[in-house]
């Protein structure tokens, strides 16, 4: 059975200061089709590293990671921007939002750069801020919404790239509960219904029933699986 992510031994540490920091340290990890695992475990443990090194932001100092049967650790620097455009969708906590152009637009931009029409464009960017209830809010630039609207908006950009990998990092942290578990349910049923591999990053414990697995980090290492 072909894995769509598969990653051995993988492994990240910074060696710039005068005592190398190993973040990420032999993870082993299978991710399917169709489910949604949430990553649990104290500031510091390594989830935010091991979410980036999934999705090629950064690149691991040690093992092996195939994304939908592509070796990603070992391509050249210059091809990981095309390997993210097709496989992997972010949501961060930063929201990483463009200060001048409107939640629409900030939807909108991304679905233009991946070549998709202006109409069918303009659909999907007004599905998908309804999908987080942002439809009333479209119009306004990030600088007038709250943090938590910031955050639906990003995650409604993230959406709309249509990737088979979601990583979410603390998705749910700058929402209130009802909100929060709008964004979580959607998730699980991009997973359900469209058969992504969704991670999540979080502490919210509001959310367990919605995962798949929860994966149990400390010291960069999983230390603990429950499904």
């Amino acid at each position: 059975m072909n894995i769509p992510v598969l990653a051995e031994n993988l492994t990240k540490t910074y060696a710039d200061g005068p005592v190398p920091v190993t973040a990420v340290s032999d993870v082993h990890l299978k991710l399917n089709e169709g489910e949604v695992v949430g990553l649990f475990g104290p500031s510091g443990s390594g989830k935010t590293t091991l979410l980036s090194l999934l999705g090629c932001i950064l690149r691991p100092t040690g093992g092996s990671l195939r994304l939908f049967g592509t070796d990603v650790a070992g391509l050249d620097e210059s091809r990981l921007p095309d390997i993210r455009k097709k496989y992997v969708s972010f949501i961060f906590q930063g929201f990483n939002l463009f200060p001048a152009l409107s939640a629409y637009e900030n939807v909108h931009l991304l679905l233009t750069l991946k070549g998709i029409k202006r109409e069918p464009a303009h659909r999907k960017t007004l599905d998908m801020l309804a999908n987080v209830r942002l439809s009333h809010r479209a119009a306004f630039l990030p600088r007038d919404l709250s943090g938590g609207e910031k955050q639906r908006v990003a995650i409604a950009r993230a959406l709309a790239a249509d990737t088979p990998l979601i990583l979410a990092d603390e998705p749910t942290g700058n929402l209130d509960h009802a909100n929060g578990r709008i964004v979580m349910e959607l998730l699980k049923r991009l997973a359900t219904e469209k058969g992504r591999c969704v991670v999540v990053a979080t502490h919210d414990t509001r959310v367990e029933d919605l995962l798949d697995r929860i994966l149990h980090m400390e010291d960069g290492r999983i230390i603990r699986e429950e499904t």
